[in-house]
């Protein structure tokens, strides 16, 4: 993909003329001739590299600098020669290079290219951080090389069973991990629209496009987009896209170059996929190219109670991290209740239960039946549904409570038999017994 490029400068000469430079040596490019315009392009655009006029007309042009750095822009200024300390000043302020009037365009393109370069490690760097944070709990996913390649994933199920998030593990999880992550929702959008959103547009290549934009398809370059509800999208947009995942190159809407992307595709829907074909409503061409890698997300209610329970903690430890003060852990009877309702919302109803539950339990040592909604209260199911009787045995009663009380008291044995009533070497008895391990 492009490096892109913002030219701010009054002189309408210059803009032109560094402009179309930059344009015919692959840059994608975009001119300002005034700093609020500028900022206006800049909000937009979100350019790899700013060139900046320091005299500006309409700002002074070490503001116009302040305010670019303070969005995380990287800024090369372009002065008169003799001005050694506005340039002093403006290097002390952030800017990447100063390059003195008349401009020499090749130096100026080689100290853009070094700029470039420098933000990408930046942004690398970046994403390898929010690597580290998001990768915490992918093991519950696996590891499996088929998760690592760079094969098209088509993510089945419900709404709520977590999609988004299995395609964020999938994305960490392979040797594109460091790379964007982009998504997009196709329900409810025009055609125009999403093929703008998808592709990008050229200046004038519809009514409303008043100037160039990229498409996400461009924007997730060397990383992975995610298509959200996959299963709406209109048939002109289908088509396109089968383009797309057939030559790996877009174009954009009214433009004539084709661009290579390196993209990694994830679909998601909620849809039957095949009853859609068979309906002529999804392209049969087009299902098989996404379907190299189907994977089915089963309802909550599906799951094993093994799954449910691990999910369920994962979701605690998770809001307890975001939510100071709130207790991280439940008490035996409320836990049965969260992991027994049926929960047609599936985890993402459950997450924002436990989410209210928690903050009403604010303070407390633990969440109690009492911080349940009114339904699970009543001993009913989640979401409205009736809670159907699950025989337990009393050993995995006893086995549930505690093991959550030793996870209240992050594993410290004697504190947890002082709460149980019993000693403490019947506790590591049951411990073992049960096998658990904490």
């Amino acid at each position: 993909m492009a490096d892109s490029v913002l030219v701010i400068d009054h002189d309408a000469d210059v803009l032109r003329a560094v402009g179309d430079y930059f344009d015919g040596i692959g840059y994608d490019v975009e001119r300002a001739g005034a700093a609020e315009a500028g900022f206006e392009v800049f909000d937009r655009m979100r350019p790899d590299v700013v060139i900046l006029d320091l005299h500006i007309a309409d700002l002074n042009g070490l503001e116009v600098l302040e305010r670019l750095r303070s969005q995380g822009g990287s800024v090369i200024l372009l002065t008169d020669q003799g001005d050694i300390g506005t340039a002093v000043r403006a290097m002390q302020r952030g800017a990447e290079h100063v390059v003195t009037k008349p401009v020499d365009l090749n130096h100026l393109a080689a100290a853009t290219a070094r700029v470039c370069e420098k933000v990408r490690v930046v942004r690398q760097n970046a994403l390898l951080r929010r690597r580290e944070h998001g990768n915490e709990g992918l093991e519950s996913l696996g590891v499996s090389p088929a998760a690592r390649e760079r094969s098209t994933v088509l993510l089945t199920g419900e709404s709520g069973t977590g999609k988004g998030w299995v395609a964020r593990a999938i994305h960490h999880l392979s040797p594109r991990g460091n790379g964007p992550f982009v998504e997009v929702h196709g329900g409810g959008l025009s055609a125009t629209f999403l093929e703008s959103e998808l592709f990008g547009h050229e200046n004038g290549a519809f009514t409303d496009a008043n100037e160039r934009r990229q498409g996400l398809f461009e924007l997730a370059d060397r990383g992975t987009i995610l298509l959200d509800e996959i299963g709406d999208l209109a048939p002109d947009v289908q088509a396109r896209l089968l383009k797309v995942l057939e030559a790996n190159t877009v174009r954009r809407l009214g433009g004539t170059r084709d661009m290579a992307v390196d993209v990694r595709v994830v679909a998601a829907t909620n849809r039957d996929l095949v009853a859609e074909v068979r309906a002529g409503r999804f392209r049969e061409d087009l299902h098989s190219r996404l379907s190299v890698m189907p994977l089915h997300l089963p309802a909550l209610r599906e799951r094993p109670r093994e799954d449910r329970l691990t999910l369920l903690a994962r979701m605690l430890s998770d809001l307890a991290r975001q939510m100071p003060g709130c207790p991280s852990a439940g008490s035996a009877e409320a836990l049965d209740r969260l992991v027994s309702a049926p929960w047609p919302g599936n985890a993402r109803e459950l997450r924002n239960v436990v989410e209210r539950a928690m903050i009403l339990a604010r303070g407390s040592p633990q969440i109690g039946v009492e911080h349940l909604p009114a339904d699970l209260r009543k001993g009913g199911g989640g979401g409205g549904g009736e809670r159907r009787h699950q025989p337990q045995a009393l050993a995995e009663v006893e086995r549930l409570h505690i093991e959550k009380t030793l996870r209240f008291h992050g594993g410290n044995r004697t504190r947890a038999a002082r709460e149980l009533g019993i000693s403490r070497a019947t506790l590591i008895n049951k411990i073992k017994v049960y096998g658990l391990d904490i």
